[in-house]
């Protein structure tokens, strides 16, 4: 399953993005979040010791992370603010910590959290606005890894069509 994720205000890309996937019969689930109550990460540590997979904040993103934790494949449709994610984009990678626990182990040279289940999600950005492509593919590179899973890109909201083909 598909899981998108829209942090903008602006429900017509969600709209495009729906009859995109369509036309390629892959189910997909878009959850339009721009509006949601969710939380920035607390830095509390209580989903890895004293609620093991479950984040202490109690706001709109909880549902969220139960569907993540299931997903083949989740894309963040973000904003963008300074060339990076917007606030609320980071927010929904920053509250997918509960699915890592806090032991670590070596993958090749470097260190990475074991994680809590065993179904990996891939993770794509599609982006509006001024974002540094080269930058944001990067860095989702490295938060696909840190979560054991891989990336799948990021695309300009323009691009979307490259996005699709990825899902």
């Amino acid at each position: 399953m598909i899981l998108i994720i829209n942090t903008t205000t602006d429900q017509e890309i969600s709209r495009q993005v729906r009859a995109f996937i369509q036309d390629t019969g892959k189910e997909a689930e878009i959850i339009e979040a721009g509006k949601m109550n969710i939380h920035p990460c607390a830095g509390c540590n209580h989903c890895w010791l004293k609620t093991p997979g479950v984040c202490s904040i109690k706001d709109d993103y909880e549902f969220i992370l139960k569907k993540i934790i299931h997903a083949d494949q989740l894309w963040v449709i973000s904003d963008t603010a300074w060339g990076f994610l917007d606030h609320k984009g980071k927010n929904i990678y920053d509250r997918i910590l509960p699915v890592a626990t806090m032991y670590l182990k070596f993958s090749g040279k470097q260190m990475r959290h074991i994680m809590r289940y065993k179904q990996k999600t891939d993770i794509g950005i599609i982006y509006t606005g001024d974002g540094d492509r080269e930058y944001l593919e990067r860095w989702n590179k490295r938060a696909a890894l840190n979560f054991g899973s891989r990336s799948l890109g990021a695309f300009p909201v323009e691009t979307m069509k490259e996005a699709i083909a990825c899902m």
